[in-house]
């Protein structure tokens, strides 16, 4: 009887091993691909943990996906890029304003701002 036990358990835990094996290395976890409360969330964790000048704009669209709203322009030889990610829903119209992101600023290709200041600046230059 604990033979049976025994050999029953090692068996599930067996088969929980190669389902977890499975789900790591086959599940796509990319932001695009989540329902849009998990990927507010999500953007909204991983925003808030961004260093200045170390962040690039190639990982923002590698690390977050493809962002809500964009703007971008050319002052003084330096390219000003801001990409809005949705991070607080606001109201349920379908529509993503301004007001439901979080601005990232990027000059040349590096992160220089995060939030409001973000879009305060670029709308300066």
């Amino acid at each position: 009887m604990n033979k049976k036990i025994i050999s029953r358990v090692l068996l599930a835990l067996a088969a929980y091993g190669v389902f977890v094996l499975l789900v790591v290395n086959f599940y796509d976890d990319n932001p695009s691909n989540m329902k849009w409360e998990d990927r507010e969330a999500f953007n909204r964790q991983y925003i808030a943990k961004l260093k200045l000048d170390t962040f690039t704009f190639e990982q923002a669209l590698t690390e977050l996906g493809s962002p809500d709203i964009t703007e971008a322009k050319k002052s003084a030889g330096t390219n000003y890029q801001v990409l809005f990610y949705r991070t607080q829903h606001m109201k349920s119209d379908g529509i993503t304003t301004l007001e439901e992101c979080t601005p990232l600023l990027f000059s040349n290709g590096i992160l220089t701002a995060i939030g409001s200041t973000a879009y305060e600046q670029f709308k300066s230059f």
